[in-house]
């Protein structure tokens, strides 16, 4: 049986058990009051185990579990208070992720995989011009036109504009007011540097199950300070990961211990303002991801940003202290007392309102995943740094990892913008360009989707570098021919559970 260190400690010694890991879980409590600590704890607990983290750093403070802590009176206090003995600093193996590619390796996803449901959500586009962004996805589906970066999408909206009297027999109408509307926002996203994020090489998911040489998992951390200043795209990047990581991995069922763990920082962020289908399906990935072998934390200042229905999922339980100074806090502590399975001895109410810095109430699941009675504790100090590394530390790190120089080099191959730009200058002479399909005409559309799937599979076994690394040849040619081809199926497995379900019949 795995064995994971201790956690924190109250009258018994608290853990969090790796084969109940992926039961999900709850990190919360006001500013200050210590969950950075604490998802640094799990994280460095998790990985000495053998199980890879992936967690979003939303200060720069988590960064120091890539380096060793060093005592201090208010760190030895802590061990002394909790019996812990003589304490081995470590730190452990990271890699550092960045959509902005500054302090990080560059992240991307495909504008396809995205999907048209989470794009308007990064757009905050209301429910016509979602309506329109999902004909203008099903639009370059029907005619074999790659949408992979945001130059894509914007050449694919001005066609569609232009041609929206053609178009409009076999789609419905489309309102060039909702096409202005979508490009505008595209421009907004583009000037807060959303544009790094689409394109390709996109993130290979396995990527971020990586196990070091000493047996121990690979902390992903993605460098959120300058993301959180775009909170839409930050919150949707995380809601498309988690779908990823449930499309992508297999059924595994209950395990020794999980393929990975997945800490959602800032999670009220992911449900401000979401639309009912879309927190429908965030409950359907949250219940079944487990089976896949990945555990899902929360990390919010407040328990009821959570909807209930989510919020029932999550077994293992963190609470530190909250403030009641008005009537949405002194709810928040209400529900939040409700939620512990109740100990005799405490008034968790009352508690919840007194503890200290590093002090929580803690309740795991036990071997048979029935909460524990919630306990009064004190969470450990961490083996590793507390606080921010430095610049130079940094960028040690991102070049002795395990992926440096996969993701540095963008990849532009033909796709739509290309091909729409190819059609314009050839239309002075009558002509289509290869490979470019006509739009609209009824049942052209699979002709068109046969040949980029064709081009595509060419490419990869000719060595054109669109697979991702890592990939069989048999692989890459399905990754490539699923992302080409604009069949319903076709479109499911790039986009992902949320953008596949949720688009339904409209694309």
């Amino acid at each position: 049986m795995v064995e994971m260190p201790m956690i924190a400690k109250g009258a018994d010694e608290l853990y969090l058990l790796p084969g109940m890991s992926n039961r999900h879980g709850l990190v919360a409590g006001a500013t200050g009051t210590g969950k950075t600590v604490t998802l640094q704890v799990m994280a460095e607990a998790l990985s000495s185990i053998g199980v890879p983290v992936f967690a979003a750093d939303v200060k720069g403070d988590l960064s120091g579990i890539s380096q060793p802590g060093k005592s201090s009176p208010k760190f030895d206090e802590r061990v002394k208070s909790l019996g812990l003995g003589e304490v081995k600093f470590a730190g452990c193996p990271v890699v550092f992720w960045d959509v902005f590619g500054k302090q990080g390796h560059p992240v991307r996803a495909t504008v396809s995989e995205m999907g048209p449901l989470l794009f308007s959500r990064i757009l905050n586009l209301n429910d016509t011009q979602t309506g329109v962004l999902t004909l203008v996805f099903k639009i370059a589906d029907d005619s074999g036109l790659l949408l992979l970066d945001m130059k894509d999408l914007q050449a694919m909206l001005q066609h569609v504009g232009e041609a929206a009297k053609e178009y409009q027999t076999q789609y419905g109408n489309i309102s060039a007011a909702s096409i202005g509307a979508i490009q505008r926002g595209l421009v907004a996203l583009g000037q807060q540097g959303g544009d790094l994020f689409f394109g390709e090489p996109a993130l290979n998911i396995e990527d971020l199950l990586q196990v070091d040489a000493n047996g121990k998992g690979v902390v992903n951390i993605l460098v959120a300070d300058q993301l959180m200043q775009s909170p839409q795209l930050y919150a949707t990047f995380l809601l498309w990961l988690m779908s990823e990581l449930f499309e992508t991995l297999p059924e595994v069922g209950d395990q020794e211990k999980p393929k990975l763990v997945f800490f959602f920082d800032e999670a009220h962020l992911l449900f401000n303002d979401l639309p009912s289908v879309l927190q429908g399906r965030i409950e359907q990935v949250v219940r079944l991801i487990r089976s896949k072998g990945v555990g899902v934390f929360f990390v919010t200042q407040n328990p009821i940003d959570v909807p209930d229905t989510v919020l029932s999922q999550l077994g293992n339980r963190v609470q530190h202290a909250l403030r009641a100074f008005s009537p949405r806090d002194q709810k928040a502590v209400k529900a939040a007392a409700q939620t512990f399975r109740a100990n005799p001895k405490l008034n968790v109410e009352e508690v919840i309102t007194q503890m200290g810095v590093g002090e929580a109430l803690v309740s795991f699941l036990d071997e048979k995943g029935i909460p524990g009675v919630v306990e009064r504790a004190m969470v450990c100090p961490p083996h590793s740094q507390i606080g921010p590394i430095t610049t130079e530390q940094r960028a040690a790190i991102i070049k002795g990892s395990v992926v440096a120089g996969v993701y540095e080099t963008v990849v532009d191959r033909e796709s739509a913008y290309e091909r729409l730009k190819g059609k314009v200058v050839a239309a002075g002479t009558g002509t289509v360009p290869t490979g470019a399909s006509a739009p609209a005409a009824s049942g052209s559309g699979w002709l068109g989707n046969l040949e980029a799937a064709g081009t595509a599979l060419g490419g990869v076994l000719g060595g054109s570098g669109s697979s991702r690394r890592g990939d069989t040849v048999v692989q890459a040619m399905v990754k490539s021919a699923a992302r080409t081809m604009g069949s319903t199926v076709g479109r499911q497995i790039i986009r992902g559970v949320l953008g596949s379900l949720l688009g339904g019949s409209k694309r």
